[in-house]
């Protein structure tokens, strides 16, 4: 993909020292936007290998609600592995805020507040069919009163989705980007994610904006991306869902077609 080699090249030459909270110390730009159109290919980075099932995988486990390693699911994406506590636990992260954000609501028979919850993925997906012109339509993870409860608060902090001409794009607002590890899988599992909404209410997928705020790259994964810049993009693969309403869909309905790639590379892991 152009628009990512593009962002690699930018930070590489205009990013800042800056340190972090890992003490690896980073190239930093705030304030950065790309944009693909998934009608010309889904956007999975060829100019290294992507393992695209912990994509899938990850997602599905957010989809669930799930915020435990050892989640049958989770177990096949290691990702989260670093953070978890010794029962497996990460607290009330993506999947827990995306299905079940907390709330209160007033009970008038027992004249008190009672707890109760919203699912956000379900009321973005009614709201795409009822009502697609609005502007609300929105999913949040950063939900201020969790966020000291969280093993990791997030860092694809937010998502809005916009129905135009009977397609459906949809703008991420990352407020942390790791250029090199975790900005390749984010794109690839929020197209997926549109992916799966479009077809779920018949819908075309169109365009991914992925707006960067701190757009990092780690000093040690510096060597590693500029091998990568070395290296010509291949075609776009291609995404097939099996035509299932959302929630049934699986790990296996998911399947990618025609990916070519270049060797991958190993960065380290910053946590």
């Amino acid at each position: 993909m152009k628009q990512y080699l593009d962002l690699v090249r930018h930070v590489l030459a205009h990013g800042e020292r800056k340190e972090d909270r890992t003490g690896t110390g980073t190239l930093s730009v705030f304030g950065y936007q790309s944009k693909c159109d998934l009608r010309q290919g889904f956007p999975l980075l060829t100019t290294k290998k992507i393992l695209f099932s912990a994509v899938v995988r990850e997602l599905l486990w957010f989809l669930k609600g799930s915020t435990n390693i050892h989640d049958d699911l989770a177990q096949h994406t290691p990702i989260w592995n670093a953070w978890a506590d010794p029962n497996g636990e990460l607290g009330p992260i993506y999947g827990y805020q995306w299905r079940q954000w907390e709330k209160f609501i007033w009970d008038d028979a027992a004249q008190t507040y009672r707890k109760t919850s919203i699912d956000q993925i379900q009321s973005a997906i009614d709201t795409i069919k009822q009502r697609p012109d609005s502007r609300r339509i929105i999913v949040s993870a950063w939900n201020v009163a969790d966020i000291d409860r969280m093993a990791l608060p997030p860092c694809h902090a937010f998502f809005q989705f916009y129905v135009m001409n009977g397609r459906l794009d949809c703008q991420l607002y990352q407020r942390s980007a790791d250029i090199a590890l975790g900005v390749p899988f984010n794109i690839a599992s929020y197209a997926l994610l549109m992916t799966m909404m479009a077809q779920e209410c018949k819908l075309k997928p169109g365009v991914f904006v992925h707006t960067l705020g701190d757009a990092h790259i780690y000093l040690n994964h510096v060597d590693g991306l500029k091998e990568q810049l070395q290296r010509s993009p291949k075609q776009l693969p291609q995404l097939r869902i099996a035509p299932k309403p959302f929630w049934d869909i699986t790990f296996d309905d998911i399947e990618l077609l025609n990916y070519e790639h270049a060797p991958f590379i190993k960065f380290p892991i910053a946590v």
